[in-house]
């Protein structure tokens, strides 16, 4: 397992019955990584974790394990109400062939910091599967500390990654003064990608990549390798839809994006409803401004 590269935050594909479209899923899935995708990360906030039952998470981690290549990994986000809950997805999903976890805080409740790690570390003992710890606290209230994942780093050998997305590109550096090499750092949010590969991250857990892998991708390697011409001028052009990562509509948005470039549905399950009107039109606006203003750099995602 190889926290590196640039892994989609999966969108989950709904049919018009608003059931999730396994076929269109798979499908999805093989052409991220055709356009070169490290690896999907399933199950997410992106993916609308929070209105799929458990039957439905782990039947999606099936998809996507046999959907793609062995050598691709699979990531499943952990997220529940409660600890119990949360161990028993990450074993479920741990069962269904996913090569790695990505875990969440508690959802709702806000404990302490005691409260927290206890949470953290039952579901980092759930299973043997290398796990990321993904800090959100603009999300989700709850803020790991550069030390308190030092602490938790220290505490299980099954922590490898951080998907940071406090959108403070310090906290990188912070983490690396204290662990060094220990945890790879994944930056969360699209629009501080250059930035974070600059203060040390090595990966780049993506919302946009969804509707843009190619140049998604090519933005990735051009800051990681140091250039800085290419990855400036795809940077301005991409950082209007990079943006949508970091609002509250993120998801309407990133499927609405989808669906304007030909590769998804817009479709969204309850209580989130599809964007419309003005933030309808101001959407397609951007996208298609992007559309007619591609730079060289901007290399086009294969066919869907």
């Amino acid at each position: 397992m190889q926290w590196t590269g640039v892994m989609p935050a999966i969108t989950t594909a709904f049919d018009e019955a608003l059931n999730v479209d396994h076929g269109f899923v798979a499908r999805q899935a093989r052409w991220l990584v055709a356009n070169g995708c490290s690896g999907i990360v399933c199950l997410g906030s992106l993916g609308e974790s929070a209105t799929l039952a458990f039957e439905e998470k782990i039947a999606i981690v099936r998809t996507m394990v046999a959907a793609v290549t062995p050598g691709v990994p699979v990531v499943a986000a952990v997220s529940a109400l409660s600890t119990a809950e949360a161990v028993r997805i990450a074993q479920a999903a741990a069962d269904a062939g996913a090569q790695g976890l990505m875990i969440l805080p508690p959802y709702v409740y806000q404990g302490d910091w005691r409260e927290t790690r206890a949470h953290m570390e039952a579901v980092l003992r759930a299973t043997p599967l290398p796990a990321m710890l993904y800090n959100n606290p603009v999300a989700y209230g709850t803020d790991f500390t550069p030390e308190q994942i030092v602490e938790l780093a220290e505490r299980s050998d099954h922590l490898a990654a951080v998907k940071e997305s406090s959108t403070d590109v310090r906290r990188v550096t912070a983490i690396r003064a204290l662990l060094g090499e220990r945890l790879s750092i994944m930056v969360g949010v699209d629009d501080a990608i250059v930035e974070g590969i600059a203060a040390g991250a090595v990966g780049w857990v993506a919302g946009l990549v969804n509707a843009l892998p190619r140049e998604s991708v090519d933005l990735f390697e051009f800051a990681s390798r140091g250039d800085q011409k290419n990855a400036s001028e795809l940077y301005r052009w991409f950082l209007p839809l990079l943006r949508m990562d970091t609002v509250p509509k993120f998801v309407q948005l990133i499927k609405q994006v989808q669906e304007e470039a030909g590769v998804g549905s817009a479709r969204v399950r309850p209580p989130r409803l599809q964007v419309v009107g003005e933030e309808l039109a101001q959407t397609r606006a951007i996208f298609q401004q992007a559309q007619t203003s591609r730079p060289p750099a901007a290399r086009s995602s294969s066919s869907f």
